[in-house]
């Protein structure tokens, strides 16, 4: 095994992973909650898709817009309060496309305990350019084998969410010949 990944043919230097990853933290209050009286899964996702959004844009070095968003995981509720942390990187990355990971902590904003992981989440983003066309990424180059196991399993991913997309077009396709 190679400390590189295999990439697409690119005229762009590839970008080692902590160049572009970030962490966005926010905390909680009485407006962001649900009629449960924690905090609303909806502002746990808008949080991921900013950290996600603010990678993509840091590694292709331009506008990048959410293609889509895999396997948000919530572990644990958060509460008004907790002092939620939104970490993310770039996995992976195709000729215009990459995969950002996305995980969430949270620790209670007036004690010294650790925060704990509460959710998670993979998203897909493009980078466009001035007129919404996709554009050309940095390949990104993985710096320690949590990276390189990141950048194989975002391999996986991708390699499913394409079977799923062709095998539901295949359906779709027979039922309406039918």
């Amino acid at each position: 095994m190679t400390d590189q990944p295999e990439t697409p043919d690119s005229a762009l230097p590839g970008k080692p992973t902590a160049a572009s990853r970030t962490t966005l933290s926010h905390i909680m209050t009485g407006a962001d909650t649900n009629l449960l009286g924690t905090v609303h899964g909806g502002v746990i996702m808008k949080l991921v898709d900013d950290a996600a959004g603010a990678v993509a844009g840091r590694h292709s070095g331009g506008p990048a817009v959410t293609a889509s968003m895999d396997e948000m995981v919530f572990l644990e509720p958060v509460r008004v309060g907790d002092l939620v942390h939104v970490k993310a990187q770039v996995n992976w990355t195709g000729r215009s496309s990459m995969e950002v990971g996305v995980r969430v902590l949270a620790e209670r904003w007036n004690e010294s305990t650790p925060a704990t992981q509460v959710g998670s989440a993979y998203l897909v983003f493009a980078a466009v350019d001035e007129n919404g066309r996709p554009r050309p990424v940095p390949p990104v180059l993985p710096e320690t084998e949590r990276d390189r196991r990141r950048y194989q399993e975002a391999q996986i991913r991708r390699t499913h969410r394409l079977a799923r997309r062709r095998a539901i077009k295949e359906l779709r396709e027979q039922r309406q010949a039918d």
